[in-house]
């Protein structure tokens, strides 16, 4: 698809109608010379067009420099007269009835807000899902996502002019990369989505593993442990020797396990509590991780591409669908067992609000006795020994399921790696280089005087995982540059 008209529009009037060519579309300053030109809307015509294509509105009046912000006057116009934004693409410039694509949007709220494609309203789940069946219908892949893969083509953001490569926003993880250049490059590989959940899992797992060790390792709580046992035996000997009746020892005996239990299960209900935290933690930070890029952009430079460099089998509509699905099903994944979590969560708290009734009633029956004071010394080194107990077995217990979990993702992961590290995989990722390679460098001497290579590297990331990392990197080794 093609960008064939841009227009700016009110109900009584068209604000500006903007025209485009085949070939560079240059937006020129007509006035003095001695005046810079600054203003004349480069940057605000891209904004529009990624507006249109899915990006959030306020980047059209929030300050790029603070990101907080807002241009008061430019939101109060665009809102009080009601601004349409219409972008038309065509899949052919020189032909009248060529297929095209309307997309319209406007800045107000809610019931008057605009979001429409080829004459249907949408919601903002289904606007850019609409976009990428109409642009791309071939693709069904869930990563990259459509704005990864158009990431490249809207360059007014400092962080996008300024990176060859890293176009994305600051959380995109060095997997994400890894996905999309294989993609971008024609390397079919069909697990790329199982391997980033297989990631981002044991990502998660590292996580808790680190605050459950915030205090401690879990050798120091595995000996720990054992001396509390000691003084748990040394302290019940101690007691043993007391001139006591049965009952009243059976009494003890019932609510320093009581104590201990309540102390495990609150133990318990707290790591569960941080396990939920963390998962919905990690869902907020993908919705706050999605990148705004333009779409047209890259279709263009993936049409010159493809028109160049044989062999690469990835059309990109199979890439723009394969972005769309995989940040919605990511989230879903991760927070797929958050109901099993929070019915545990209430299970645990409903059983520990029964031992805590269960306490009174003991202690209020131990208390009538005689023999409470003195052993009242005792009985208060006995429950804090059993609460260290069930607080150290606890911390043991939640490292050893997190520790499995990591076994069987890496034992997993291993598995999916084996095709991706692979000879054979290896060498279809150097051959599409070498065809990238011819153009890229080609193109880079005409622009810049040098020329520039995509290479990769196998890298092994602080998890010990291994990726396919790309850089880019000046042919001519020996300059310094």
């Amino acid at each position: 698809m093609f960008l064939k008209q841009l227009n700016i529009s009110t109900d009584n009037k068209v604000i500006r109608e903007i025209k485009f060519r085949k070939g560079i579309n240059l937006i020129v300053d007509e006035s003095k010379e001695q005046i810079t030109g600054n203003n004349v809307g480069k940057t605000t015509v891209l904004k529009l067009i990624d507006f249109s294509l899915g990006a959030d509105s306020r980047q059209i009046y929030i300050d790029p420099e603070t990101k907080k912000d807002e241009y008061k006057i430019v939101k109060d116009f665009l809102i009080e007269n009601k601004v349409l934004i219409t972008l038309v693409l065509t899949e052919d410039l020189d032909s009248s009835t060529a297929n095209k694509i309307v997309i319209e949007r406007n800045f107000l709220p809610r019931k008057e807000n605009i979001r429409r494609v080829n004459g249907d309203d949408l919601t903002i789940d289904e606007f850019e899902i609409r976009l990428s069946e109409l642009i791309f219908p071939d693709h069904h892949a869930e990563k990259p996502t459509f704005r990864q893969i158009i990431s490249h083509n809207i360059r007014y953001k400092d962080e996008n002019i300024n990176n060859t490569l890293k176009t994305l926003d600051k959380y995109t993880t060095d997997a994400e990369y890894e996905t999309l250049y294989l993609f971008l490059l024609g390397c079919e590989f069909s697990n790329g989505k199982s391997r980033q959940e297989i990631l981002s899992k044991i990502q998660q797992e590292n996580n808790f593993k680190k605050r459950l060790e915030k205090q401690q390792t879990k050798t120091a709580y595995e000996t720990a442990l054992s001396l509390v046992d000691d003084e748990i035996e040394h302290l019940n000997k101690n007691k043993s020797n007391l001139n006591l009746n049965k009952d009243f020892e059976l009494d003890l005996d019932k609510l320093n396990n009581i104590k201990y239990k309540i102390n495990k299960v609150s133990s318990e209900v707290s790591k569960l509590n941080i396990r939920k935290n963390l998962i919905i933690e990690a869902g907020q930070e993908l919705n706050n991780s999605k990148a705004e890029i333009d779409l047209q952009q890259l279709q263009l430079i993936y049409q010159q591409a493809t028109s160049q460099i044989q062999g690469i089998q990835k059309t990109f509509n199979e890439l723009v669908e394969y972005h769309n699905q995989m940040t919605n099903e990511k989230i879903k994944f991760i927070t797929k067992d958050l109901p099993n979590l929070e019915k545990t969560i209430n299970t645990r708290e409903k059983e520990l609000r029964g031992l805590l009734s269960d306490e009174s009633e003991l202690s209020a029956v131990i208390a009538k006795s005689d023999s409470y004071e003195e052993l009242e010394k005792l009985i208060s080194q006995l429950n804090e020994q059993f609460r260290k107990k069930g607080e150290y077995e606890n911390i043991i217990q939640q490292l050893e399921e997190v520790e499995g979990n990591i076994r069987n993702y890496n034992h997993d992961l291993g598995t999916i790696d084996e095709e991706l590290f692979s000879d054979k995989f290896e060498q279809t990722v150097k051959s599409q280089l070498t065809k990238f390679n011819r153009h890229f460098s080609s193109i880079s001497n005409r622009l810049y005087g040098e020329q520039y290579l995509l290479k990769y590297d196998i890298i092994t990331n602080r998890n010990g995982q291994r990726l396919y990392k790309f850089s880019a990197f000046n042919a001519n080794m020996s300059s310094g540059k």
